[in-house]
């Protein structure tokens, strides 16, 4: 679904390392502006910028973010690209007021995946102000018997690089997730079939949650962490959007092909594949517009596809 919206901002800043334990505070109060305040090591803030537009976006880069999100959607929320030293690992639109990363957007790759132990705790992100955090640094949420720190950009996907699988460890990066039959079944086999499919090629993932579908008035429930009063909406969908491309010789994309999951927040049986969408269909649910850096034509055609074997062997 392609719709005459300008290109999302993406705001690009250094890493900066925060503990949990004595955090200095990373601010941004400013949502509607694209760039974000952030606390050097020494403390001193500083303003860093880097608006994009599909001028300055090579093939093969950046083709997995999403379009700006629409006005007076999630008026709160801050769009963030986290680096690792000079190259991107991932971006996130953060609602500061729900706690939530609405969606994840990443590149996926042989190189970023292998066997580094996994991390035992998480940590503050360092770009977003810590009151606008959930502290899950130690422990889960208080319904940890049903809902897990759920990843939207998985450990598993950021493994095989240590300092981009520590950012996948970012209190933002998490959200309620149901654990039995869900984060620990379903949705981890869809994410290891998608991690093969990045051994062989590079594709570019959005993972995002969603409260309501466009139009629909759901009851959203509410969940806290152990080690925080903040009231945390537990999100009642999942979903993820994923793309292929083809480029020609100058590195131009001539052909791609997409797919899209969609899934309640609740226990599985069953396949992944039974739970796939069109892009177009996820787009409609969600107001997002996503894969926009696409040429036009392509982008329309790729949207269409729903078949999880097609976009595989593709």
């Amino acid at each position: 679904m392609k719709r005459n919206m300008t290109l999302a901002l993406a705001t690009v800043v250094t890493l900066l390392m925060h503990s949990c334990m004595g955090a200095t505070t990373a601010t941004n109060e400013n949502s509607d502006s694209d760039a974000v305040e952030v606390a050097s090591p020494a403390g001193e803030n500083k303003m860093e910028s880097n608006t994009t537009t599909a001028a300055v976006i090579p093939a093969g880069e950046w083709l997995e973010m999403p379009a700006v999100v629409p006005e007076g959607k999630y008026p709160d929320a801050v769009m963030v690209t986290v680096m690792d030293g000079g190259e991107r690992n991932y971006s996130l639109l953060y609602d500061r007021s729900t706690y939530t990363p609405m969606w994840v957007a990443y590149p996926l790759e042989s190189k970023h995946m292998g066997e580094i132990e996994r991390p035992s705790n998480w940590d503050w992100n360092p770009y977003i102000s810590i009151s606008d955090q959930v502290n899950l640094c130690r422990r889960s949420y208080t319904d940890s018997d049903i809902y897990s720190r759920g990843h939207l950009i998985p450990n598993a996907s950021r493994n095989g690089i240590k300092s981009m699988q520590e950012q996948t460890f970012y209190v933002t990066n998490s959200v309620p997730q149901v654990q039995d039959g869900f984060n620990g079944g379903i949705w981890q086999r869809l994410e290891a079939a998608l991690q093969k499919v990045g051994e062989e090629e590079l594709i570019y993932i959005v993972t995002g949650v969603a409260f309501n579908k466009e139009g629909e008035d759901r009851v959203v429930e509410y969940t806290s962490a152990r080690d925080d009063d903040k009231s945390v909406p537990i999100p009642n969908y999942f979903y993820k959007v994923v793309l292929k491309v083809d480029t020609n010789s100058a590195g131009e994309v001539a052909d791609a092909t997409t797919v899209g999951f969609w899934f309640e927040n609740k226990s599985y049986s069953g396949g992944y594949d039974k739970h796939t969408a069109t892009v177009d269909q996820i787009e409609a649910w969600t107001g997002f517009d996503f894969f926009v850096n696409l040429p036009d034509a392509i982008e329309t055609a790729a949207e269409q596809n729903s078949s999880w074997d097609s976009f595989r062997n593709w």
